[in-house]
């Protein structure tokens, strides 16, 4: 004799496993997108004041989201000051020290400012700075464009944990990390919206 079997739910009766979870836990926003424009502005009110009015100076733009930044600070200063700064940006793949030890990235374009860098005062800008040595890759493929008077440095963020004996000259945010944590610059340009995130690390 066959017994009846026993109803199995339908698929769509059974609730979907949750997203595995980072593992470094959820992200804290630590610059809304106001406040990302308002450092911003900071910064490129930062470069008016100690260029003289940004004369002579050029902005480029570090490889991915330097140049989105750079590309602000211009229209920045030129509503502050009516002054137009050539931007430029600057791809450091095959200059980093760590090249043979990760996966294979894309190249990005390098674009040199109008007018060249030589004899001009050019501002790296990125978006974090760290250990320094995405800068230091910067400033070996710099110095394959000319010959700057002076080259400054401009970021978004400042997380300290620094390997080389770099700084920058303008930083918009100072973010005391963890080693363990990381932080995640996101814009608009480039990832649809405004935010600095913070994500805790595993102990």
């Amino acid at each position: 004799m066959a017994y009846p079997q026993a109803a199995q739910p339908s698929p769509a009766a059974v609730p979907p496993e949750p997203p595995p979870e980072s593992p470094q836990g959820p992200a804290k926003i630590i610059l809304t997108r106001a406040d990302l424009l308002r450092v911003v502005d900071r910064i490129a009110h930062q470069i008016l004041e100690k260029t003289s009015g940004a004369h002579d100076t050029v902005l480029l733009g570090i490889h991915t989201r330097g140049v989105p930044l750079a590309q602000r600070l211009a229209a920045r200063i030129r509503t502050f000051e009516d002054v137009d700064v050539p931007v430029g940006a600057l791809d450091v793949t095959l200059y980093r020290d760590d090249l043979r030890l990760r996966a294979a990235r894309a190249l990005h374009h390098t674009e040199v400012p109008t007018g060249g860098v030589d004899g001009r005062r050019v501002i790296l800008v990125d978006d974090v700075l760290f250990s320094g040595r995405t800068v230091r890759a910067a400033l070996d493929a710099l110095g394959e464009l000319g010959r700057p008077a002076c080259v400054q440095l401009a970021v978004l963020v400042d997380r300290g944990h620094r390997e080389l004996p770099i700084r920058a000259d303008y930083v918009g945010k100072n973010i005391p990390t963890a080693l363990s944590e990381s932080v995640k610059v996101l814009l608009a340009e480039t990832d649809g919206v405004d935010e600095v995130r913070l994500r805790g690390g595993t102990q």
